[in-house]
């Protein structure tokens, strides 16, 4: 049923006409690529540099968007009293995730105001989940392909391996409650996190996908310590951007790891695609397709009260391969929903943030470019170009430390007076990060076309710690 409505709503099936919008679009963003490495071998003086100095320009565009977007979080939200109280329901997933996965329930458990329902979607573990599941919580396994029986505390749904959104859509057909919510097995909800969720959705019946906001959490080794560090203050800023697009109802980006969702507008667009590599962002692509089609009000926001923490990649190869998939399904994403892009119809998401996301799909390749264009410069000593470069360099790094500084006071006063990050830290951060961490993500987000160009799909199994509440970010 619902692979059959998948393939009548999503464009990957119908493959709607590409209008002449999203061509001028993308293939303006292409050519002046293009244009900026040509340019880069033939201008003289700063002009060489063209591609760093639109890198930095964009980067600038999107920072002070963010900043007057965020504006109102200076001001504590007023607390809302919905008069019905929606049911809920958690679908876990999970692969191969016996380190976390007991942690991860007992938090869902301990909530002050727990869900209806929990269904563990098991996709095919073969590590030592069973075990964990006997022993912690007394659940005996279902056959390969069943569900235990309902009225059950926690629900086993033991999938054969399939992926991540194949084993959710198994689950969904399980699911009594108005609201689910998916939780990645090595994500741990905070206190109140569920009642955040069920109040915004309680409070407005238009709402269709919500994502809570996530703090990392890594391994206690160096690199892990490392790689932390520079992801706290990565998604302080993403939450906020975030924040940013939902207040000009064009947020996109909803965080499966801990995602919000009203069930029946789930299953009339066909549930998850086993096809894509980002499941989560494709759907809300479908879901505000849908409701401008049929013109339903639907739309998504992000909810600073819903907070977890969840586990990141702790080594270099571990990042560049979450990376790599990320950016490969918002490619595929992006080229399957190419009609949506400049078209009038989808309002401010087809007019402002899809142009903005094709224009995203070359911004690594700037970023990257650029540094290889300084180390040239350095190597061959070309001392004059490097003045006025280091300059606009330099001034971007006070910019960036101006808004980190500013992205904290208002992350603390959105998510709660608790949050860890640390003023003197996002100082450092703002100067180490455009050398260090920045040329990572630029590094995954390059390697995520050959994903895209290849159709490689994988639910990556890497090692995971147990989220601490001593996380940096709460």
């Amino acid at each position: 049923m619902l692979e059959a409505t998948l393939q009548k709503i999503s464009p990957r099936f119908t493959r709607p006409p590409t209008p002449a919008a999203s061509f001028l679009i993308h293939g303006a963003v292409a050519l002046l690529w293009l244009a900026l490495v040509a340019r880069a071998f033939t201008a003289h003086g700063l002009a060489a540099w063209s591609a760093g100095i639109i890198y930095i320009a964009y980067d600038t565009f999107l920072l002070l968007f963010t900043f007057i977007q965020t504006l109102p979080l200076r001001h504590a939200p007023t607390p809302t009293q919905p008069a019905v109280r929606p049911t809920l329901a958690v679908i876990i997933a999970a692969y191969n995730e016996a380190p976390v996965l007991a942690a991860s329930i007992t938090a869902l458990l301990t909530q002050s105001d727990p869900p209806d329902e929990i269904i563990l979607a098991d996709d095919g573990s073969t590590d030592a989940t069973a075990r964990i599941l006997a022993e912690q919580f007394a659940l005996m396994p279902p056959p390969l392909g069943a569900i235990t029986p309902a009225g059950e505390r926690i629900r086993w749904l033991r999938a054969p391996h399939a992926g991540k959104a194949a084993t959710l859509n198994l689950a969904l057909p399980h699911l009594q409650s108005d609201l689910f919510v998916t939780v990645d097995a090595d994500t741990t909800l905070l206190p109140g996190a569920l009642t955040a969720m069920r109040e915004n959705f309680a409070a407005d019946k238009n709402l269709v996908a919500a994502t809570g906001i996530l703090a990392p959490h890594c391994e206690d080794t160096l690199s892990g310590r490392l790689l932390e560090w520079f992801q706290t203050y990565e998604y302080i800023r993403n939450f906020l951007g975030r924040y940013a697009w939902a207040s000009q109802n064009s947020l996109l980006l909803i965080s499966g790891a801990f995602a919000g969702f009203r069930r029946d507008a789930v299953l009339t667009v066909g549930g998850f695609d086993p096809d894509c590599l980002v499941e989560d962002y494709e759907l809300i692509h479908r879901l505000r397709r849908y409701g401008f089609d049929h013109a339903l009000n639907w739309h998504t926001t992000v909810i600073g009260a819903a907070r977890a923490i969840t586990s990141a990649p702790a080594t270099i190869p571990a990042f560049l391969r979450q990376r790599r998939r990320w950016f490969g399904g918002f490619l595929q994403t992006q080229f399957w929903y190419r009609d949506m892009v400049g078209a009038r119809k989808y309002q401010k998401l087809g007019l402002l943030m899809l142009p903005i996301k094709a224009i995203d799909t070359f911004q690594p390749l700037y970023g990257l470019f650029a540094f290889f264009l300084l180390l040239d410069y350095l190597f061959t000593g070309r001392v004059a170009l490097l003045i006025p470069v280091g300059a606009l360099i330099l001034a971007k790094i006070a910019l960036d430390f101006s808004f980190h500084l500013w992205s904290i006071k208002l992350y603390r006063l959105w998510s709660g007076p608790e949050t860890r990050a640390s003023f003197s830290q996002a100082i450092l951060a703002s100067f180490l990060e455009p050398f260090s961490f920045q040329l990572l993500r630029h590094l995954g987000a390059t390697l995520g076309w050959y994903n895209f160009l290849t159709r490689r799909k994988t639910w990556d199994s890497t090692r995971r710690s147990v989220p601490s509440k001593e996380s940096s970010a709460f």
